[in-house]
């Protein structure tokens, strides 16, 4: 995770900060999620029944995809220096483009978009996410995290 000056924040504003390394979305954490969150819909944890939908297969339910947010940008994500701490703020907007089949791999493309200084010390950083799904030419998503930086 790059530590920029506070005052420099915002020239990346508009850019790019980068993408993160492949995760390959197994059926084991596919499972897991539902498991944590009661969401045991046949089209995430039963193959057989899967595999006769349009899909072909078991798909990642959408808030397991969008839960990795967090992971997969903390090595991306600019943030200013002597940070004592983020949190996440929540997110402006969502959008599911297509369902990630069980054992695609996936990575998320960070860009930042705005910068706001919310009090002294308190910086909130608006970023644009979007998650690649490898060999597949629409992302699953593209969302809008918010992350509040305590300097």
């Amino acid at each position: 995770m790059p530590y920029v000056p506070v005052a420099e924040l915002k020239n990346y504003v508009g850019k790019e900060l980068g993408r993160s390394e492949w995760l390959t979305i197994d059926q084991e954490r596919i499972n897991l999620f539902a498991e944590a969150t009661g969401d045991f819909q046949f089209i995430h944890v039963d193959p057989v029944k899967a595999a006769q939908t349009p899909f072909g297969s078991t798909i990642a339910h959408g808030f397991l995809s969008l839960s990795l947010i967090p992971k997969l940008m903390e090595d991306i994500m600019v943030l200013p220096q002597d940070l004592k701490m983020v949190v996440n703020y929540g997110l402006d907007s969502v959008r599911f483009i297509q369902p990630v089949k069980v054992d695609s791999r996936v990575r998320l493309k960070v860009d930042l978009t705005e910068v706001t200084e919310k009090k002294p010390g308190q910086w909130l950083l608006k970023a644009t996410a979007t998650l690649e799904i490898e060999g597949q030419e629409k992302p699953a998503y593209i969302a809008e995290p918010l992350s509040l930086a305590f300097v």
